[in-house]
């Protein structure tokens, strides 16, 4: 997520500036004769992801019912824990949990952030929090510059399992693995969670794990990810019994 890797193009095509049928055919050049595997790989990954675009305002336009309430009607009851005090705490990027507080600082900052690290803080306000997703969709509409209701409402959806294609309900983002894997040396979180720039990238992901305490950022995450899964699928669960 520290690199410079996606096309940020994501305004543009929101506001109108980039027409939709101008892109697909930037991306279909890039698949033609005489390109490198490299450029017909990238292309192929950036066309799925204007489907994906496309996609999710067919759903919405279809099932308007979705602005609101969870496309998968069995998800539409689920108990949150709907805390406050942590909700601020992930908006201001003040979890303890790096990765995430990097991705939520970036987006108050610029309006912006990887499509990863989307995914990331998604999953954790809704599957480690236990937080509703529809409150962490309206914080992204309210900060990001890309905003667009039909593809915010789709990712919201997918992250939290309540959506069509979505992820599993029961997946469960781990953000320390997320963290190393997608920011293997750090780089990301030391730019935009400044109090952690002094420690390595052994350290960087989880510092509480190796007793780390840093002035000025949190000791510890605001949730023990040890009781993450059981509470969460039970809070899923229930509200799929009382659907039947």
């Amino acid at each position: 997520m520290d690199l410079d890797g996606t096309s940020s193009l994501s305004p543009y095509l929101r506001f109108g500036m980039l027409g939709l049928r101008q892109a697909v055919r930037t991306a279909q050049q890039a698949q033609g004769q005489g390109r490198s595997a490299e450029e017909k790989h990238g292309a192929e990954i950036w066309l799925n992801e204007l489907i994906w675009r496309e996609f999710y305002i067919q759903i919405l336009y279809q099932f308007p019912r979705v602005r609101q309430n969870a496309f998968n009607a069995s998800l539409a009851n689920i108990q949150w824990r709907n805390n406050e005090a942590e909700f601020s705490a992930w908006k201001n990027g003040l979890t303890g949990m790096p990765i995430v507080d990097a991705a939520m600082r970036q987006l108050k900052e610029i309006g912006w952030m990887h499509n990863r690290a989307r995914m990331i803080v998604a999953s954790f306000l809704v599957k480690d929090l236990l937080i509703d997703w529809r409150w962490g969709e309206a914080w992204f509409m309210e900060n990001l510059l890309d905003g667009d209701l039909a593809a915010n409402n789709g990712g919201w959806q997918w992250t939290a399992g309540t959506g069509t294609d979505a992820a599993p309900y029961f997946r469960i983002f781990n953000p320390i693995l997320q963290s190393a894997k997608f920011d293997p040396d750090g780089n990301y979180i030391r730019k935009w969670v400044p109090e952690l720039r002094g420690l390595n990238a052994k350290e960087i992901h989880a510092p509480w794990e190796k007793d780390i305490k840093v002035n000025g950022y949190p000791e510890k995450p605001i949730v023990d990810r040890g009781l993450v899964k059981e509470r969460t699928m039970n809070a899923y669960n229930l509200s799929k019994e009382k659907a039947k």
